[in-house]
């Protein structure tokens, strides 16, 4: 590690070094008031042809120049008055003679300039005038901002933004509000849930360079569906870009739990490093192939080969000691200029091979308190220990064609990403049926994402008319997903009871598959009365989706009579066992199919929508109000018998009208006052309204959907004041209310007194209600001006009701976090060419799990699973060496508290009340150290 250590100062250092023998003119353009650097800035040198741009710190360079002639700079930009610099010469060392020009904004200029074709988002300051002068209210994170944090993928960038949190750091929740009432698009365009068993997008799949910005409206609004009620979520990935370059990163990751550590592994294939299995995993033929058998066994049921199958039966752990994680990441850039106008071409590719440890994880389960006896009662007591390792693959290409006149621009935008995760878990403790038990899992998932767009704008006589063309395909395939279970041996039961019981030994298929196509048209017209000029806009939207979801799953057995194992097989070591190809034949191992096609399911969901909006200003005020219309269909196709296809359609249709209305009142040019009315919809998905069963490992228990799900409503109020003291600064203070008419939640019950079930339902009607705070501001005022503090916080209430006579009690709602806390202090030396931040995040404890009573008493219900608030500090530093390297490091999870998931319940003992807590899981994730070189070619 240490010799790795001094290989990569040493290139870092010889490459600086190199770097600095060139004579070079290095300088930064600012706004001469705010000091904020003016991105896209033309710098030229006078009496050359030599010109550049100002790059997204507002840095310009000039190399290979004369050492001895004095040049003069012409800087251009657009709103800013037109500076010139005389006699300025070329430096030997470009990181310790940095120029600064300060740009004066061209006041009469400003007052008729238009500007046109391609707009710059990817900045802090072109984010905050995003939020200031957008007719919504809306949170959003630029691509400086990502840079500075040096967050890996959307999931953590995300959780920046105001009134954010994640659960598995992957699943976003805005508001406190459970990630099914959140929306996602990419580019324009919807994307598939990347989940089988829920509503939901996976934001680790999307890696942070390819982010241009991502935004989140908070307030319901005509032109975007009406499905969402914490926030409608927009990444946009990057487009034409600012200068031709090509940059490499390659970086480390160590984690301080499984680095040089200790580590289980099961056998993999050869394209695991790829992130997908190159078929070792899979069936023969497919997920309905014919498999070989071996006639039928003494019950009737047909005996499949262990042997003719082309399965993987190699069941053996190896220990390995993985030394870090790998990443590396490429992008290019390009652009054209042609007689039509200007072409653009970004690409991309990311690549992340990570390992991560969980030891001596609690995985707890209590049932409703016994108070009778005035004690706990588990339902489940085990330790897990947990082996992921986890690839990562992205690639992006985005095109931009700009017309000559800067009035049509076309694009196509394309995003690729796959994740490969391959699971070893060993579990010790006791059983839902209160038995030793010794059980593992060998899990291996693979998800793939595509979503493209053909998307043109175009500007004409009075009128912005932009449409869209969009498809997704989205998959997830678990194959040869195995589990065994061990119980100690008990003479007095029957041979086959021990370790053949119940699927005790299983091997699982599942297969997903989702398709999305989507088409998307607007106009906007602007009317002129005089001095009045309102603008009324238009559009329809249409999408259809289709998912199908196919599992199959089979258990080991034996004959109890007349086998041919091995004597003492029962007690052999199960790998050993398992793997011997002499332990397989119809007289000794073989696998029985337990075919249920009732966990089969495919839908069809087909959803169009229209929309009339209208921008009225009246002077310091504006209103931007309208009404959507939505007609959604969702056909689910199951089968109603176990045994055999048999299929059956059950409908969902509604036809809906969402009004909504947003007022912008602005005091002067630095404070403005917002108040907005909306209504939304969470609809029920496929995977939640079918009867397929799915066994979670994690939770030891089954997840079911709930063909009774019916739609929820939302009505949202919203008031927001803003403030701008300068460029690129903002402090806003909300508030927020919604009131839910029959909330969906995950829920758990009990069946057969010890097992659980995990499923969906619908409570009477919920209330949430909260207040942000969001701070983006230079400290130049205590003298610290290359510092910048960015803080946002947020304290939520909600309240969920049932029908009168119930035995469920008011709670919060499932997910809601009663406060969050992000906060951060950057500091940025432009001499030093360096940056520094620390990061600190912080959720409020929340309910993930609910626990219904389901007719029971409530004194005997099972508790509610809450996550527990804990501490996360990070630490970046960017240091650049010239223009050609940039060294990153980071320490992540500086504190490494624990991750820690609880029940808590409310009983009453002996006349007095009584609050009763229990630990259900408990794990430390481990410190990140990274490390990061990237070299500009």
């Amino acid at each position: 590690m240490r010799k790795l250590q001094r290989g990569i100062a040493a290139t870092v250092l010889l490459i600086a070094a190199t770097t600095a023998q060139a004579q070079s003119i290095v300088g930064r353009v600012v706004d001469a008031k705010t000091k904020e650097p003016l991105i896209g800035a033309v710098v030229s040198l006078q009496g050359t042809d030599t010109k550049t741009v100002t790059d997204t710190d507002g840095q310009f360079h000039f190399d290979h120049l004369s050492t001895t002639t004095p040049y003069t700079l012409l800087v251009k930009y657009v709103g800013y008055k037109n500076t010139t610099i005389d006699g300025v010469l070329s430096k030997a060392s470009a990181a310790e003679d940095v120029l600064t020009v300060a740009l004066k904004p061209d006041e009469q200029q400003l007052k008729g300039v238009t500007v046109t074709g391609v707009k710059r988002r990817n900045t802090v300051t072109a984010a905050v005038l995003e939020v200031k002068n957008s007719p919504v209210i809306v949170s959003n994170i630029s691509a400086q901002d990502i840079k500075l944090t040096q967050d890996a993928n959307a999931g953590e960038v995300i959780r920046r933004v105001p009134g954010v949190s994640l659960i598995d750091d992957k699943f976003v929740m805005v508001r406190g509000l459970a990630q099914r009432y959140n929306n996602v698009w990419m580019n324009g365009g919807a994307v598939p849930s990347s989940e089988a068993d829920q509503r939901a997008f996976s934001f680790d799949m999307i890696p942070s360079n390819q982010i241009d910005n991502l935004t989140i409206v908070k307030s319901p609004t005509p032109e975007y569906p009406a499905d969402y009620t914490g926030g409608f979520i927009m990444i946009d990935t990057k487009e034409i870009p600012l200068e031709n370059a090509f940059h490499v990163s390659v970086g480390g990751n160590w984690n301080s739990a499984s680095a040089f550590k200790s580590f289980l592994a099961t056998k993999q294939s050869r394209t695991d490093f790829l992130g997908f299995d190159n078929g070792l995993r899979s069936l023969h033929g497919g997920i309905d192939a014919t498999l070989a058998n071996l006639g039928k066994n003494s019950g009737g049921n047909t005996m499949y080969s262990l042997s003719d199958n082309h399965l993987n039966n190699d069941w053996a752990v190896k220990n390995q000691h993985p030394w870090g994680d790998l990443k590396l990441a490429a992008d290019w850039s390009h652009s054209w200029t042609l007689t039509a106008g200007k072409l653009g071409a970004i690409a991309a590719v990311n690549y992340t091979n990570e390992y991560r440890v969980y030891r001596d994880m609690l995985n707890n389960f209590y049932g409703a308190y016994d108070t009778e006896n005035d004690r706990s009662n588990p339902l489940r007591l085990s330790t897990d220990n947990q082996y992921n390792h986890n690839v990562r693959l992205g690639a992006l290409f985005n095109m931009t064609l700009l017309s000559a006149s800067g009035k049509n621009k076309y694009q196509l935008k394309n995003v690729f990403n796959q994740i490969g995760n391959n699971r070893y878990t060993w579990r010790e403790g006791l059983s839902a049926q209160s038995e030793p038990e010794r059980s593992a899992e060998y899990y291996y998932r693979s998800r793939t994402t595509y979503t493209g767009q053909i998307t043109g704008r175009h500007t004409l006589s009075g009128d912005a008319l932009d449409w869209s063309v969009g498809y997704a395909y989205a998959n997830r395939r678990l194959p040869d997903r195995r589990k065994y279970i061990l119980y100690n041996e008990d003479d007095s039961k029957s041979d086959n009871y021990v370790w053949l019981y119940q699927n005790d030994i299983s091997r699982e298929w599942t297969s997903l598959d989702e398709h999305i196509v989507s088409a998307n048209v607007n106009d906007e017209h602007q009317f002129a009365f005089g001095d009045w000029q309102p603008k009324v806009k238009v559009g329809a939207y249409g999408e259809y989706r289709t998912r199908k979801y196919t599992t199959r799953n089979f258990m080991y057995w034996y004959n109890a009579e007349g086998n041919s194992l091995p004597s003492g097989f029962r007690s052999m070591e199960m790998t050993s066992l398992l793997s011997n190809a002499d332990n397989y034949g119809a007289d000794k191992l073989y696998l029985l199919e337990d075919v249920n096609k009732i966990n089969d399911y495919s839908g069809h969901n087909t959803l169009g929508a229209g929309y009339v909006s209208a921008a009225l200003p009246f002077g310091r005020l504006d209103i931007h109000a309208g009404v959507r219309f939505e007609y959604n269909q969702m056909e689910l196709i199951s089968n109603s018998k176990s045994y055999e296809t048999s299929h059956e359609s059950h409908y969902y249709r509604h036809s809906d009208l969402f009004p909504s209305a947003n007022a912008t009142y602005k005091i002067d040019e630095k404070n403005q006052i917002r108040l907005s009315y909306g209504r939304s919809v969470n609809r029920p998905e496929f995977r939640e309204v079918s009867p397929s069963v799915y066994y979670d490992f994690d939770l030891a228990s089954n997840v079911e959907g709930n063909f009774n799900l019916k739609n929820c409503y939302i009505d949202n109020l919203d008031l927001r004041y803003e403030w701008y003291p300068s460029r690129g600064e903002m402090i806003s203070l909300a508030a927020f209310y919604k009131h839910f008419d029959s909330p969906i939640e995950w829920v758990y019950t009990m069946a057969g007194g010890t097992d659980v079930i995990y499923s969906y339902a619908n409570a009477r009607s919920a209330n949430n209600y909260g207040l942000e705070l969001d701070i983006r501001k230079n400290l130049a005022f205590m003298g610290l001006p290359d510092l910048n503090w960015s803080f946002n916080g947020s304290l939520i209430h909600s309240r969920v009701n049932f029908e009168p006579g119930s035995n469920e009690e008011s709670r919060a709602m499932q997910g809601q976090s009663p406060y969050l806390v992000n906060t951060g202090l950057f500091y940025k030396s432009q001499p030093l060419d360096l940056d520094i931040a620390l990061l600190y995040n912080r959720i409020g404890k929340r309910i993930v799990g609910v626990g219904r009573s389901e007719g029971m008493d409530k004194n005997v219900k099972v508790p509610n699973s809450y996550e527990m608030p804990r501490d996360a500090f990070d630490l970046t530093v960017s240091k650049r060496f010239g223009k050609h390297v940039e060294l990153k490091l980071a320490a992540r999870d500086l504190l490494n508290q624990n991750i820690t998931f609880k029940q808590f319940t409310t009983v009453s003992v002996g006349g007095s009340s009584k609050k009763v807590q229990e630990v259900t899981r408990r794990y430390k994730p481990g410190r990140n150290l990274q490390a990061t070189v990237t070299f500009k070619l």
